[in-house]
């Protein structure tokens, strides 16, 4: 019925609604984000990561006064607890009721994850933002947004936003390597605007200006690891102490997560656009052994082919597999992959290709299982099957091999 809705109703009436919602929601807790300082991060890829960044940044330095939302988890000062949602986003009440939690709690900075969908549903809305940081930009949830100028005018919606908040000393962090980037910087007028780059020798913030060193892997966390730069410097925060934290951050959950060490590797990773699927398998290089999917089954169609053409020109094995089908068939998906790979092996469930991933590794092997990182549910015909790639590959790894030997 809800779906029926949804089709049926007007745009403008659906916007309405989720505008009424945001205010509704404001006004029932208070506008708790008039006493915080709020950053959002948005972008298509690297908002989770930054947002883990920062805020183990301004927890270390600040004594744990910080609050965060992503798609991996919650936290509150020294609380923390998963995100089960199902969305990296929140509905406004539950947004609204996290920020007075905050405040409750004695936290003065929240650092919030923002997604286009979120912004398209008004949940940014209300909330007075100090800062914004912009990751980067590709193609993704194209056919929600009707083509990929509307995707990137739903992520300016957040500048906008934050050019209207009432907050003193706004800033913006900006990639400025994105070549979309010229777009968020028109919007950025009359804020403080701090970029940061590996390639732009305009970059405020670069690698080898600030001698930036990290354990994290992957061009595309040198990146993420200057997003959190460019916020810590806004706030005052020493660098010396920025970078010494940043340097000593071994893994992120679920973000190019170590599972299996020896005798050969495992990692574990969110990727599910065709973007970050490439820098990853670039950062492991050529040869791979990969499981993956295609998550959001009946949406973004267009990447299905693209992935497959990704993994044929890094990986030795290919292991099509369900992700995230809700109400289509995983067969479908896996097929709409498989046009674009040349010997892909498919095997629907995925406990069972993690095993024959696993199977199928020797001694100095790379496996990379993508698409869920370390999210804790797969939707199959809108239902939550409990899930976590991680916990799977220990399972099926010991059932092969028994004793797993991470040093």
């Amino acid at each position: 019925m809800k779906t029926l809705i949804k089709k049926l109703a007007p745009q403008f009436l659906l916007s309405l609604y989720h505008l009424l919602l945001a205010w509704l929601g404001a006004i029932l807790y208070g506008f708790p984000s008039k006493k915080l300082i709020v950053i959002g991060i948005t972008g298509t890829n690297g908002k989770t990561t930054v947002v883990f960044l920062i805020t183990e940044i301004l927890a270390l330095q600040l004594r744990n006064k910080v609050a965060s939302l992503s798609s991996i988890k919650f936290k509150i000062g020294k609380k923390e607890w998963p995100n089960k949602l199902k969305m990296t986003m929140p509905g406004r009440f539950k947004l609204q009721r996290f920020l007075k939690k905050a405040i409750r709690a004695g936290c003065k900075y929240v650092i919030l994850e923002i997604t286009s969908e979120g912004i398209k549903q008004h949940r940014h809305r209300f909330i007075d933002f100090n800062g914004v940081v912009f990751t980067n930009l590709t193609k993704e949830h194209i056919e929600a947004h009707k083509g990929f100028e509307n995707y990137k005018k739903a992520k300016g919606k957040l500048f906008k936003a934050l050019q209207k908040s009432k907050k003193k000393d706004k800033f913006a962090a900006i990639n400025i390597d994105d070549r979309n980037s010229k777009y968020f910087l028109n919007l950025s007028k009359n804020l403080k605007v701090y970029t940061y780059g590996i390639k732009n020798k305009e970059a405020k913030i670069r690698p080898d200006k600030i001698k930036l060193e990290i354990s994290l892997l992957g061009k595309f966390n040198i990146y993420n690891s200057l997003a959190a730069v460019c916020v810590a410097q806004s706030l005052g925060l020493t660098l010396r102490k920025t970078l010494k934290i940043l340097k000593s951050i071994k893994e992120i959950p679920g973000r190019m997560e170590l599972v299996i060490e020896k005798p050969f590797k495992v990692f574990v990773d969110y990727a599910h656009t065709p973007d970050a699927l490439e820098k990853v398998y670039k950062t492991l290089g050529k040869g791979l052994i990969c499981v993956f999917g295609s998550c959001g089954g009946g949406r973004d169609k267009w990447k299905r082919p693209e992935i497959g053409k990704i993994a044929e020109r890094y990986c030795n094995k290919i292991i099509l597999t369900n992700e995230d089908p809700y109400d289509e068939e995983p067969k479908n998906i896996i097929n709409n992959i498989a046009t674009s790979c040349k010997k892909p092996i498919k095997i629907i469930d995925r406990r069972k290709a993690i095993n024959k991933a696993l199977s199928l590794a020797k001694k100095d092997d790379m496996v990379i299982i993508t698409g869920k990182g370390s999210e804790p549910w797969i939707m199959e015909k809108n239902k939550k099957v409990s899930w976590d790639d991680r916990r799977v590959v220990r399972e099926e790894y010991k059932k092969i091999y028994g004793k797993i030997q991470n040093s």
